[in-house]
């Protein structure tokens, strides 16, 4: 059982949705701070306040930063770590599902490249083969990587798909014995957050089939609650190995390793590697 209580943490995309409640649940569970990190600074700040008055003149602090920029996503880290002496936790939460032809390649660099700097950068300065004190990153994926689902997506769930292998392959015990940094995935299903109401692709035949599933969930009230998204993490990360995967849809809440493993089993047969 792992605890929250006087951890230091990064959640990115933390001042809105899934992020927010992510933010909150771990200033519930007692952390010692919390670093929003956002290009939404209104809210942020919002955010920010709000917790400091509730529980503390210094649970969190809000960031403005663009993720996709090394150099801003980097000194931030280095500015919570120099102050803090640690970083514990890093949640690669921000995402978008926007993917026209002007803007799928913000897609890509947001939902993938910005969350593998972040987990380099995590790992760089938490490995404990090299001074660090361990920790543990947790990268946000997407039923959409679990599932051929067509006319969909596309870019969006490959950038999931690659999000979850990344994830396991860093997380697996052949790694972890040498950097002691747990790295977890969490496959989020249907929420109800702003990015449910702003997803587009470049083709108007997947919108349309967007809409009639969006409407489909809400109508069977399929579609669960940030804050179910957000106490999943919470319990993966209490209670989860390095490597797993956890599915959070409909409410529910499950460890689904044993399938990931089982799938990759299978597309390695024959495989001499």
């Amino acid at each position: 059982m792992y605890s929250l209580i006087n951890k230091v943490a990064i959640v990115t995309g933390g001042a809105n949705g899934i992020g927010a409640q992510i933010v909150q649940g771990f200033v519930k569970e007692r952390i010692k701070y919390v670093a929003i990190l956002d290009i939404d600074e209104a809210s942020g700040v919002t955010l920010q306040n709000k917790l400091n008055t509730e529980y503390g003149s210094d649970v969190a602090g809000f960031f403005k930063c663009n993720i996709t920029v090394d150099e801003e996503l980097f000194t931030t880290y280095d500015e919570i770590f120099k102050k803090f002496g640690v970083i514990d936790i890093v949640v690669n939460n921000a995402g978008v599902a926007s993917e026209k032809m002007d803007t799928y390649k913000n897609e890509i660099a947001i939902n993938f490249t910005a969350s593998v700097s972040s987990t380099l950068k995590a790992l760089e300065l938490m490995r404990a083969d090299r001074g660090g004190a361990g920790g543990t990153i947790i990268n946000v994926s997407s039923v959409a990587a679990l599932a051929l689902l067509s006319p969909n997506l596309f870019v969006y769930a490959a950038t999931k798909s690659a999000i979850l292998h990344l994830s396991v392959c860093m997380g697996k015990e052949d790694y972890y014995r040498h950097t002691k940094v747990r790295v977890l995935v969490m496959c989020f299903g249907g929420t109800e957050t702003a990015i449910v109401h702003k997803m587009e692709s470049f083709d108007d035949l997947v919108n349309e089939n967007l809409h009639k599933i969006v409407d489909t969930l809400r109508q069977q009230s399929f579609l669960q609650t940030a804050d179910t998204a957000a106490r999943g993490v919470i319990e993966a990360y209490q209670t989860s190995a390095s490597g797993n995967v956890w599915l959070v849809d409909n409410d529910n809440v499950l460890n689904i390793t044993d399938r990931i493993y089982g799938a990759y089993k299978i597309l390695s047969d024959g495989v001499h590697i």
